[in-house]
């Protein structure tokens, strides 16, 4: 911290109790001056030498008894008197960081500028504060906090305005140019880190990190503090991801941890003011950037503490346009009256719209510019969404306040294109299910029509085949899908077991066919069709479990168009064999047929 001593002579000044200072000498006191409560008793010839003010005032007092002059609303109080009062009598008397503003406006007050006297306190001070504390970093901040107790005359004198400027123009140096002491808390790399990239630990704590300066302005009040951040923005050389950063360690350092300290009514004007102000910063600049998750803490105290519906909108958008950052706990907003929820489901229903808004936007865009070209390379943020959303909606659909509507809204917000897999969407539709058993019959069909079963992994339609809350429809289509995605998968396997037995000689086409029909007539006489590979793999039908064998077995039966005679129950008949026993009782029947027809023509 730097100083300055003016003056040469020891310091005689003494009080009497609190409230009377005077010096001691062999000539008495001829003026009285007030300052707030303290009274001086001082002689006139050394203050009228320095002060242009004094003399004016002395003039016009009256000569029958000792003047006493009041100094209504002194800048600095009676310290900053004294320290003038001081400098007049030639006492040592020192300058430092904490007390060179209050000086300097009582020098202004008392008109001790260069016109009155030369080498007068104003001059001095000035020197003071241009060539040492505005180029020291931690004394400019020093200075810029003092001076808030001194407005308006600090502002008037430019000191607010020159230590803004000083602290903005040091945090835009080069951070390998930086040799001023500076305040930096945050955990260094751990040795084996430093070992690894191969710089010896003593070079390592010598470095500067880019963020250096933030610790440090954290100290300032809030309306000094976005002075300095726009100060900073408005020199252009400071990238948006350290700003961010800087309005994230400033929230940190003050807004309270606890919901009661935030709203009590001690601090909440304070904090009010300071979420708005952030807000503001981080809002009015699209080059910021912040992590959503820090935003979506913001938005949780503004909502707290009900700021600015205009601030909450900004950051609402703001967002929005980072949603695929997001992660469901930090989406978990309590709601608040009027709504019934336990968390705020509109909020994040707004945030999907703007989102879908804004990647509409940009993909309308891409595709105009690149024709189309790069359209599925920009669907990352997209899945991330989908995913989200599906999860948000699994953790909110426990609450038996969420109707059916509001769920069915959320999930439709997010398009097809963010949900390739609807495992997600089908957990939360199940969880949903079982806590809202009152539900109509209506609003079942409209959940589960939200999900296509096709996009269901083989572990999620096993699931499903034996959920007991899906309508009846739902789990059909399930099975059917399953069915036939097993089909396809047994057809596949056949075809690269044919392939590799072709013969390496080429056989023409006619003998290959020929080959063929034989072992069909084969398999037909032995009354069986027989697969490959079929030895060591059961059917799609046989994987699945028993219940919904019988279902698909009776639906499959009831298919077929059976007399009523024959359409037993699958319990008690025997009839839940799988739909590929069903099929091979068919292939017997056709065999046997074929050999009647045959017989009947010899």
């Amino acid at each position: 911290m730097k100083y300055m001593k003016l003056g040469s002579k020891p310091d005689t000044f003494q009080a009497e109790g609190n409230c009377v200072r005077y010096v001691p000498s062999e000539l008495d006191t001829d003026v009285i001056i007030s300052v707030g409560d303290v009274k001086f008793l001082l002689h006139k010839f050394p203050l009228l030498a320095k002060s242009n003010k004094l003399r004016k005032l002395v003039s016009g007092v009256s000569e029958e008894s000792p003047d006493e002059i009041r100094l209504a609303d002194f800048p600095g109080g009676p310290n900053a008197f004294e320290i003038c009062a001081k400098f007049c009598y030639g006492v040592t008397v020192t300058l430092n960081p904490y007390n060179v503003v209050a000086a300097r406006c009582a020098a202004e007050y008392l008109e001790m500028s260069e016109d009155f006297d030369r080498g007068n306190l104003i001059l001095k001070i000035d020197i003071f504060l241009n060539s040492s504390v505005l180029r020291n970093w931690k004394d400019s901040i020093i200075v810029l906090q003092t001076s808030k107790s001194l407005l308006p005359w600090s502002e008037n004198l430019k000191i607010v305005g020159r230590c803004i400027d000083s602290i903005a123009s040091k945090t835009s140096v080069d951070p390998s140019l930086v040799t001023w002491s500076y305040t930096y808390n945050r955990r260094l790399a751990t040795s084996d880190q430093i070992i690894r990239s191969g710089l010896k630990l003593s070079e390592k704590m010598e470095s500067v990190p880019r963020d250096w300066w933030i610790e440090d302005i954290c100290e300032l009040d809030i309306d000094l503090y976005k002075r300095v951040m726009l100060a900073i923005k408005s020199k252009g050389r400071m990238d948006g991801g350290m700003i961010g950063k800087a309005l994230k360690a400033y929230a940190m350092r003050w807004l309270p941890d606890s919901v009661d300290a935030v709203v009590s009514e001690v601090h909440i004007n304070r904090n009010k003011s300071l979420v708005e102000t952030i807000i503001c910063l981080l809002t009015s600049d699209k080059g910021i950037s912040c992590a959503c998750s820090f935003l979506l803490k913001l938005l949780k105290v503004a909502i707290l503490i009900e700021a600015d519906d205009s601030s909450r909108e900004e950051l609402i958008k703001n967002i929005s346009s980072k949603l695929d950052d997001a992660s469901v706990s930090d989406l978990l907003i309590l709601a608040r009256p009027p709504q019934s929820t336990i968390y705020d489901i509109e909020l994040v229903q707004r945030l999907v719209d703007l989102f879908v808004e804004n990647e509409m936007s940009k993909k309308d865009k891409t595709m105009t510019e690149k024709n189309g070209s790069d359209f599925v390379l920009g669907h990352g943020s997209w899945l991330k969404v989908g995913k989200i959303i599906d999860s948000y909606l699994a953790a909110v659909a426990c609450d038996v306040n969420l109707t059916a509507s509001s769920f069915i809204k959320l999930s439709k917000s997010v398009p097809e294109m963010a949900r390739p897999i609807h495992n997600g969407l089908y957990g939360a539709i199940d969880i949903f299910l079982k806590e809202h058993s009152g539900i109509t019959k209506s609003e079942k069909k409209s959940l589960c029509g939200l999900m296509d079963v096709k996009k269901l992994t083989t572990d999620a339609t096993m699931h499903a085949a034996q959920n007991e809350q899906l309508p009846l429809r739902v789990v059909v289509q399930v099975l059917f899908f399953e069915q036939a995605r097993t089909a396809v998968a047994n057809h596949a396997f056949s075809n690269s077991d044919e392939l590799q037995t072709v013969p390496t000689n080429c056989k023409s086409l006619s003998k290959q066919m020929d080959e063929l029909k034989v072992k069909e007539e084969e398999s037909v006489k032995n009354g069986k069709l027989i697969k490959r590979g079929s030895k060591n793999r059961g059917s799609g039908a046989q994987l699945l479990p028993s219940r919904s064998r019988r279902i698909f077995g009776r639906l499959w039966i009831a298919g077929k168009g059976l007399p009523n005679g024959d359409n037993k129950s699958p319990e008690t008949s025997g009839s839940s064999q799988s739909p590929t026993s069903m099929i091979r009782g068919e292939t017997k029947s056709s065999g046997l047929s074929k050999r009647h027809r045959r017989h009947s023509i010899s």
